[in-house]
């Protein structure tokens, strides 16, 4: 079963060495999404960077949990391929804040949650997982040739020794060793200096037609992922991790809207939560809410100071520090799966689940459905597979 022990008086925010390593557990995810779409949309940088930041510490006081914020992974694999330019994306992310805010005050999405039964939420996050290690191993640890797998190895030799430790949090001990070896290896003095300059938001009124096309181009793709991934799965981990707070699917969906609601106005990304982004954040030592407000912190940093030279900057720390980060954030959510193991009906659908996500295009939405449909086969009796 998922840990589900949770001391009753833990505080809402903390600040120690332990939610600072925490706050890392996302970054694997975030970084490279964020650099790839500044680079293809030619987007201010400092709006985005600014509003991600501000939105993670909206967040984390708001839960008092670490409760993640994420990039939309559809919106932006769309923004790179096909180079969408900025007011696109700002309309986008309003409509589908709107449509998730319509959901979410007509109980619609209250309806889904009773729908999709938990062996296809955990089959979501399955596919999440086989993403996300697909992406460290293929792309992110081979990035710098040898010596990027060298240090892999070595951080990842580092994780499993000191991956729960209390003195020496396991997140911290990685980043040190990849801030070492960008010093020794990749420090380019010239560009951080050039990138050193004040920048703030500024303000953005998305037009009609712009959010009719970012509607259509942006927020449909992303919808299916955004509620099987981003509310559904996100919801069973906080109630894995979580169980005291009855943290409540409307919650997320409102949070959800209200953070697209508001940052398209100011150059902000669309954002969403997201279960691969709170299972990253628990697994390096993260328990309250101080550990998004301090990653939320890190982005309002590079957004106010280095926004300019923002790609440039964070190309010095090394990719394969990153996959090993995404590795185990991959690993601790598919370790989820444990919990409907027992039961060989619940995980047939939740691998089948988790293979469509994984391997089709619109995977997320075929998988819910598909996945929702045999489940529901299977207790009818319309598909025997024994217990």
């Amino acid at each position: 079963m998922p840990q589900t022990a949770t001391p009753p008086t833990r505080p809402r925010l903390r600040f120690d060495r332990h939610e600072l390593a925490g706050a890392f557990g996302d970054l694997g995810t975030d970084l490279p999404l964020l650099i790839g779409v500044i680079a293809a949309s030619g987007a201010d940088s400092a709006g985005i960077l600014i509003m991600f930041g501000l939105m993670q510490v909206f967040s984390g006081l708001w839960y008092g949990m670490p409760m993640p914020v994420q990039p939309l992974k559809a919106f932006a694999a769309l923004v790179i391929a096909q180079k969408i330019p900025g007011r696109i994306i700002f309309g986008g992310g309003l409509a589908i804040g709107v449509s998730m805010l319509l959901l979410t005050i007509t109980g619609l999405i209250d309806a889904l949650a009773r729908l999709v039964p938990k062996p296809v939420v955990r089959g979501i996050q399955l596919g999440l997982a086989l993403q996300l290690a697909t992406l460290a191993l293929k792309e992110y640890v081979p990035a710098d040739g040898w010596p990027g797998y060298a240090l892999a190895a070595a951080a990842f030799a580092l994780t499993v020794v000191l991956l729960g430790h209390r003195r020496w949090p396991a997140a911290l001990a990685v980043i040190a060793l990849g801030i070492v070896y960008a010093l020794v290896f990749k420090l380019d003095l010239a560009t951080a200096q050039r990138a050193v300059a004040l920048h703030l938001p500024t303000w953005h009124l998305p037009a009609r037609a712009d959010i009719l096309t970012g509607a259509v181009l942006l927020a449909l793709p992303q919808i299916p992922l955004s509620l099987g991934n981003s509310i559904l799965a996100t919801h069973q981990v906080a109630a894995d991790y979580f169980p005291e707070r009855g943290l409540t699917v409307r919650q997320i969906s409102f949070t959800y809207a209200l953070m697209n609601l508001v940052n398209p106005f100011l150059g902000g990304f669309p954002v969403c939560h997201g279960s691969g982004g709170m299972v990253g954040h628990y697994a390096f030592g993260a328990r309250t809410g101080g550990s998004v407000v301090l990653y939320g912190l890190l982005f309002l940093v590079l957004g106010l100071v280095f926004s300019q030279g923002f790609a440039q900057v964070v190309q010095l720390f090394p990719l394969p520090i990153l996959g090993v980060l995404l590795l185990f954030e991959a690993l601790t959510l598919a370790a989820l799966l444990r919990d409907v193991a027992e039961s060989r009906p619940a995980m047939l659908v939740a691998l089948l689940v988790g293979l469509l996500c994984w391997g089709l295009p619109y995977g997320y939405l075929v998988g819910l459905t598909v996945g929702t449909a045999v489940h529901y086969a299977m207790r009818r009796g319309w598909v025997g597979l024994g217990k």
